[in-house]
């Protein structure tokens, strides 16, 4: 084991006998990778032996937990008999058991930190995609962020875009005058999917304090890099959800992180578990930004790993991009099958000793086929190897052992009560009171001028015309310069709100 590298394991020689340690360089680790592999053929130990591998190295990590098994790499290992064998025909010598620091999170705040963010912050293109709206209802959304943009609304959460929505279906017309068609249906099938979206969970998703990335890129005390982990058995019920937070979460890191290169090692890894997840009925505009967020990422210090079943799930724009590979066992039994193993193995480095496709058929439970960025950032050829044992252990916590490290967690406190402060929500009702008001005020004032005795208007300031004062329609100067201010102060506010390559609102 090096200072510069994650050791996986060994590889093995056709007679299945040691052959050497494979490793993966730290200073590749931003150049992104893949996991993929039937389900029970040992891809959930990799991702742990890779995470504690990374935090190990003073990186932090990201990762979700789909099964519940992840949450064990918070507590030390046990010795059982075939861990110590599998690390001796590995040669790790010393075996060392341990725990990785975890921080845990859970959108619905039940087995972790609450997780959120605001609906500005998640932008119309995600938006749309959450809730699976028409290109004609996706238009209305862009235009109803247009104006909270220039109108300086804060859309914070559900129920200041629900306000909005309203506020836009009353000023349709006006509203259809500029930006284009702007209809009463398509606002009501918004208003639909945003009520869905309620009973789904959203009104605990979005909302502050939102989520600081700071607050998955820490290190401990000791160095190490902490391991977040996202609690995501229930989250999978709702598999959009799930796929559109990890998404917009990866936006965020790219929108906010400065430019630094290629680092010795990277500033965090995040791990995207069933990644077909996000590009299944993905719109090709979603998927030409996902493209360019995980191209782009890299010079951001931030490594990618995405986990699937099948190398299919991903396509070869983003496929080309992932240059450290762990291929565990795949069977070929239907056509489709026999595809994705021939598109495993083809994107390997062939190696003389074996043949890849066979191979990729027949990994027994922790192999896995490793191809990795040697020193100058060429793919290594493909070799069969045997994954090391993880320190942590091997399956869930108890609920008892998850709620100690959510108390002791270094973000216990910050997340735990919503704040709703003034939004949208508030600024559109006090609009429509005092528009009610002074609805009111004219009318009571339209009632005292048609009954009862008037004075003569003297110096003529009551009559319309050249002489009798304003004529009515005009503004005075007075309310010239006031419209003009508040014209001044939204288009500064509209200039001052830029969105990001998804849409999503830069806090920049």
């Amino acid at each position: 084991m090096a200072d510069d590298s994650i050791f996986l394991g060994a590889s093995r020689k056709p007679d299945n006998t040691y052959q050497q340690a494979e490793s993966l360089l730290l200073k590749f680790g931003n150049r992104h990778g893949l996991i993929t592999g039937a389900t029970g053929t040992g891809k959930t130990v990799t991702l742990q032996v890779l995470a504690e591998g990374f935090s190990k190295a003073g990186v932090p990590v990201f990762c979700a937990d789909i099964k519940g098994d992840l949450s064990g790499i918070g507590a030390k290992g046990e010795e059982k008999d075939f861990l110590v064998k599998r690390a001796a025909d590995v040669k790790l010598d010393p075996y060392e058991l341990g725990a990785s620091p975890v921080i845990f999170w859970d959108i619905f705040g039940e087995q972790g930190h609450p997780i959120r963010a605001t609906i500005s912050e998640m932008g119309p293109l995600l938006l749309s995609r959450l809730m699976n709206l028409t290109e004609a209802q996706e238009g209305v959304l862009n235009i109803a962020f247009k104006i909270a943009d220039e109108e300086g609304l804060l859309l914070l959460d559900m129920k200041d875009l629900q306000a909005l929505l309203v506020n836009i279906a009353e000023r349709a017309e006006e509203i259809s005058a500029r930006y284009g068609n702007v209809t009463k249906p398509s606002v009501g099938a918004i208003q639909r999917s945003l009520l869905v979206l309620e009973q789904q969970g959203g009104t605990k998703f979005f909302g502050e304090p939102a989520l600081k990335i700071a607050d998955i890129m820490r290190t401990g005390t000791d160095g190490r890099g902490l391991v977040s982990v996202l609690t995501a058995d229930k989250l999978m019920m709702n598999p959009r959800l799930y796929s559109t937070f990890l998404l917009w979460l990866l936006s965020e890191l790219f929108e906010e992180l400065p430019e630094v290169g290629d680092p010795d090692k990277p500033r965090l890894v995040f791990f995207f578990d069933e990644a077909h997840l996000l590009f299944n009925e993905a719109p090709k505009a979603l998927l030409t930004r996902v493209e360019q967020v995980v191209r782009l990422i890299r010079s951001k210090g931030v490594g990618v790993f995405f986990i699937s079943q099948n190398p299919l799930d991903v396509p070869e724009t983003v496929l080309a991009q992932l240059g450290n590979r762990l291929q565990h066992a795949l069977r070929a039994y239907t056509p489709r099958e026999q595809n994705a193993v021939k598109a495993a193995a083809d994107t390997f480095r062939a190696n003389p000793d074996f043949n890849t496709f066979e191979a990729i058929t027949n990994l027994a439970t922790g192999e896995a086929l490793v191809s990795t960025l040697a020193d100058k950032g060429v793919p290594s050829v493909v070799q069969r190897t045997l994954i090391r044992p993880p320190a942590g252990r091997i399956g869930p916590l108890t609920s008892d052992e998850r709620q100690t490290l959510i108390n002791a967690s270094p973000v216990a406190g910050l997340y735990d009560e919503m704040v709703d402060r003034e939004s949208a929500y508030e600024l559109l009702q006090k609009k429509a009171e005092q528009m009610k008001t002074e609805a009111e005020a004219k009318q009571a004032g339209e009632a005292d001028s048609t009954s009862g005795w008037s004075l003569p208007d003297i110096l003529g300031g009551g009559k319309s015309g050249p002489r009798g004062g304003q004529p009515r329609g005009r503004q005075t100067v007075a309310e010239a310069a006031m419209k003009s201010v508040v014209r001044s102060v939204g288009s500064s506010l509209g200039r001052a709100l830029v969105r990001g390559i998804l849409g999503s609102l830069s806090r920049r």
